[in-house]
């Protein structure tokens, strides 16, 4: 059954599941699509000219858009529309490292420098910090980006090499010490891309390609750095400058080159509902590795939010773990999630970055489809322990520097 509203949802990914899991789904609660649309509501209320979610669960596909996907023209905002993800490219490239140490190309526990040799300046670094952001590796992007739309536009066009990127990571003071803390850092995920690259021979392009996307048959799915266009029906992203009040500036070419393997894929709704599920369903990784993947910390003091292996995990107030990532890029927020036993997913996305309040709101939708509707009772009691662990009411976790 697939039900829509706005615009037309494309069918849901589907896979026989074991017996075990099929009385917890059948116990889930229904998605609260008005919570869903109220989220993307606010998130417009917050700044986004337009925003879309795309649920799939055991009754089928149930999308929402509200508002344009183009500013100029005025073209409402299409459920089949590809756009930038951002950090859940993240996911993407430890699905294909995590890979490569299943066919014994490298090891989680080993050195960075025992397979990139001299590139880092601690030995004690080791694959598995890259994929948790434990290595203390500086983010790159937080002086790149201190003034976000200057910074933006001196690195639109750019094209940056691996290397480039990793200089100035290390120009930087590190963060912590290998595995003692949490600290969030695309220049992890820069050393993701040089190891697939260097254990493969090939581009990550090819990797994303051959692994992820053709097998799973994400047409909408692609990874074209340097290119700066996203072909075909796409929103258009639109950043916020740090002065209130500037016009809105259309980010939607760029060559993502500042990011790369940690955060320039291009997908839509409903290939990344497909990804979430495929990958929780153990499509794509053997039940061992995906243990490793799924296995968590926390990454704030909430006992809300945890980081695994290139994947967020959210616990939300019904109870339900949600496994996934966040993602920003110039003009775009994104979530994509889905539960452990791959039978419900969310993605999500809003068309605009740079506006923390818009990114909070369009997490809502997790609550919203996850744990379905509120009783009236539950939500006047402001003081309750449900209330405290509502994930709506976190703001949202930074995958960017931001301003507002």
């Amino acid at each position: 059954m697939e039900r829509t509203i706005g615009a037309a949802a494309t069918s849901a990914f589907a896979t026989p599941l074991p017996p075990a899991t099929t009385t917890a789904a059948s116990a889930a609660p229904a998605p609260d699509m008005e919570g869903v649309t109220a989220a993307l509501d606010s998130a417009m209320a917050n700044g986004a000219p337009g925003a879309m979610a795309r649920f799939t669960g055991p009754e089928g596909v149930e999308s929402r858009t509200v508002g344009v996907q183009d500013r100029t023209t005025g073209a409402p905002m299409d459920i089949h529309a590809r756009f930038r993800i951002g950090s859940v490219s993240k996911t993407f490239s430890t699905v294909v490292l995590l890979q490569l140490v299943e066919e014994g190309r490298l090891e989680l526990d080993a050195s960075v420098n025992r397979y990139l040799p001299g590139l880092l300046p601690d030995d004690r670094i080791t694959v598995r910090h890259l994929l948790t952001h434990r290595s203390g590796l500086a983010d790159y992007t937080n002086a790149m980006f201190a003034d976000t739309v200057p910074g933006f536009e001196a690195v639109r066009n750019r094209v940056f090499s691996y290397q480039e990127l990793v200089d100035l990571s290390l120009s930087e003071p590190r963060t912590t010490e290998p595995g003692v803390a949490y600290k969030y850092s695309n220049a992890n995920f820069v050393v993701v891309g040089m190891l697939i690259e260097k254990l493969t021979g090939r581009p990550v392009a090819d990797a994303y390609e051959h692994r992820i996307f053709k097998p799973l048959k994400l047409r909408r799915t692609s990874y074209v750095h340097p290119d700066t266009r996203i072909k075909g029906l796409h929103v258009r992203g639109y950043l916020h400058p740090d002065a209130a009040g500037d016009p809105l500036v259309d980010s939607t070419e760029q060559t993502v080159s500042w990011a790369q393997s940690a955060g320039a894929v291009i997908s839509s709704p409903a290939d990344l509902n497909t990804f979430t599920r495929a990958l929780m369903r153990g499509r794509l990784l053997s039940p061992a590795m995906l243990e490793e993947m799924t296995t968590v910390t926390p990454t704030d003091t909430t006992n809300t939010r945890f980081y695994g292996l290139g994947l967020r995990r959210y616990d939300l107030s019904c109870g339900t773990q949600v496994f996934g990532h966040t993602g920003t890029v110039q003009g775009f927020y994104t979530y994509a999630f889905s539960t452990r036993d791959g039978r419900r997913s969310l993605s999500a996305v809003a068309n605009t970055s740079n506006h923390g309040a818009a990114n909070t709101a369009l997490g809502g939708t997790l609550e919203a489809a996850f744990c379905g509707k509120k009783p009236a009772a539950a939500s006047s009691r402001a003081a309750s322990p449900s209330a405290a662990r509502d994930f709506s009411s976190l703001p949202a976790e930074r995958d960017l520097p931001e301003r507002h």
